[in-house]
């Protein structure tokens, strides 16, 4: 065929040359338009011909694989990054102000609750306790005094209510500050660890000064922020799945809270997440991912994501097909639904039982014959 068209070419050309009244340039191209036309017109018939001996022929099989579809059990995640905090984490100042006398505690230490971390300098108060007990124990043996005359109805009641006062008034003075030098000790609040010791011997503690962190990370919690496309799919109790990269491990939970706000700046809402930490791994901030199900079919149609194309008509992909004995390539159109771990569901265009062609897809198109390996 392509002899065919080489000769009638060369003779419409030949034939053009020889036309010796075309003269300008005009005509001339007007004539090559006209012939380049009749070229086109040429090889079209040559292809429709060509097209036709080849159905005659036998056909070259394509070799492909394929998958026979079953209604099996979709699932889809959404997957958010979590934020993990101790369940207890105290900045833990003193009560009063003061030079800090004596530091009993290390970075990295076990505390319990109620153990001494710190004493301020209590020098001053300890003198003036001292003092005041001196004047106590004057006051006390002149109380008891007037009180046993008062009882024998000796002595007036003004002096016995004045010894009263008097030892009354030091005793309250004794106990205020014995109490100021209890306030004086910096005391865990919480059983946990000394994580970080802020202030050394020496330092100036007070009340707005934390003098060190302590945190108890038994159990933790752990936050994550999901975009409010899912408030009415997350629910309190649903399952979730947390991963720690870092740890290579995999901790299985429920959700304990759902937040009743939506965060005006992204749209998300909250979600806490309670989970035991006996060995102490898990520190907080550490990166996890929080994997939460919103979507289950028990009996859907699953193929894999990259068998599905898309065109300007919609996404298909290829079946077999029987046709007169021969297998061939069928292409379909298919509505896809959610996709999940490279996996997604068709919705519409397959039911169970057919076979999707798996590998070899690319090198077929509709009606192309293969051959199932």
């Amino acid at each position: 065929m392509k002899k065919i068209l080489f000769i009638v070419t060369t003779a419409l050309i030949v034939s053009a040359c020889g036309n010796t009244n075309v003269t300008d340039d005009a005509a001339k191209r007007k004539q090559l338009q006209e012939l380049k036309q009749q070229v086109h017109t040429l090889e079209q018939q040559i292809h429709v011909l060509e097209m036709e001996l080849s159905a005659n022929e036998t056909e070259e099989l394509v070799n492909i694989k394929a998958n026979t579809l079953e209604n099996q059990k979709f699932e889809h995640f959404i997957e958010v990054t979590g934020k993990v905090e101790a369940e207890q984490d105290v900045d833990v100042s003193p009560e009063s102000a003061g030079i800090i006398k004596e530091v009993l505690v290390t970075e990295g230490q076990q505390v319990s609750k109620g153990q001494v971390l710190a004493r301020l300098n209590t020098d001053v108060l300890e003198r003036s306790v001292e003092e005041l007990q001196v004047q106590l124990d004057l006051a006390v043996t002149n109380y008891e005094r007037q009180k046993n005359l008062w009882d024998q109805n000796i002595g007036s009641e003004m002096e016995f209510l004045q010894a009263k006062n008097n030892k009354e008034s030091l005793e309250k003075r004794i106990n205020s500050l014995n109490t100021q030098i209890e306030m004086a000790e910096v005391k865990s609040p919480i059983n946990g660890v000394v994580d970080i010791v802020y202030q050394k011997k020496g330092n100036i503690g007070s009340p707005q000064t934390p003098f060190a962190k302590v945190i108890n990370t038994s159990n933790i919690k752990i936050y994550g922020e999901i975009s409010e496309t899912y408030i009415t799919k997350v629910h309190k109790g649903d399952n979730v799945e947390i991963r720690f990269p870092a740890l290579n491990k995999t901790v299985d939970a429920t959700i304990n809270q759902i937040g009743n706000t939506i965060d005006p700046n992204n749209r998300t809402f909250r979600v806490r997440i309670n989970i035991s930490n006996p060995t102490n791994m898990i520190k907080p901030n550490l990166v996890s991912i929080l994997s939460m199900r919103d979507y289950v079919n028990d009996s859907a149609i699953v193929v894999p994501s990259l068998y599905i194309k898309e065109d300007f008509k919609g996404h298909y992909l290829y079946i077999i097909e029987n046709n007169g004995g021969k297998n061939v390539a069928k292409k379909v159109y298919v509505t896809p639904g959610v996709s999940n771990n490279n996996m997604t569901e068709i919705t519409d265009g397959l039911t169970a039982g057919t076979q999707v062609i798996s590998e070899g897809y690319n090198q077929v198109v509709n009606g192309t014959a293969v051959k199932i390996n």
